[in-house]
């Protein structure tokens, strides 16, 4: 599977990037390079990572999102984290990184990955 990102304006000044599909050896360059145009653009008051559509992350991707936030942080701009997938948000507490990206709740409401969604009746 690929890559695909949007980037969207949001108001008061934040930028959304959201990835969708598998951030790997392959693809990991893409968030990195997503951040920095960003900030060459713009100086966003935040940028908000929307994992939601992320079905995959590997350790190359998670340094891509860790790289992503240092350039963004030495331009005085805040990256967080927002709806990651069950497996993103797996791999972000796993590697002890959660709290970095803003401590973000795992999104459940529907998921790329193919994970359960809980019945309301439960």
């Amino acid at each position: 599977m690929s890559l695909s990102i949007v980037t969207s304006a949001l108001p008061g000044g934040v930028v959304e990037i959201a990835p969708r599909g598998e951030i790997d050896v392959d693809t990991a360059h893409e968030v990195r390079e997503a951040v920095a145009a960003v900030l060459t653009k713009s100086r966003p008051t935040r940028i908000q990572l929307n994992m939601r559509l992320v079905s995959f992350i590997d350790s190359v991707g998670i340094s891509a999102m860790v790289a992503g936030f240092q350039t963004a942080e030495v331009s005085g701009v805040k990256l967080l984290v927002t709806e990651p997938s069950r497996f993103v948000h797996r791999q972000l507490w796993v590697t002890g990184l959660l709290g970095l990206f803003g401590a973000p709740e795992p999104y459940f409401a529907g998921s790329a990955a193919g994970s359960e969604v809980p019945s309301p009746n439960a």
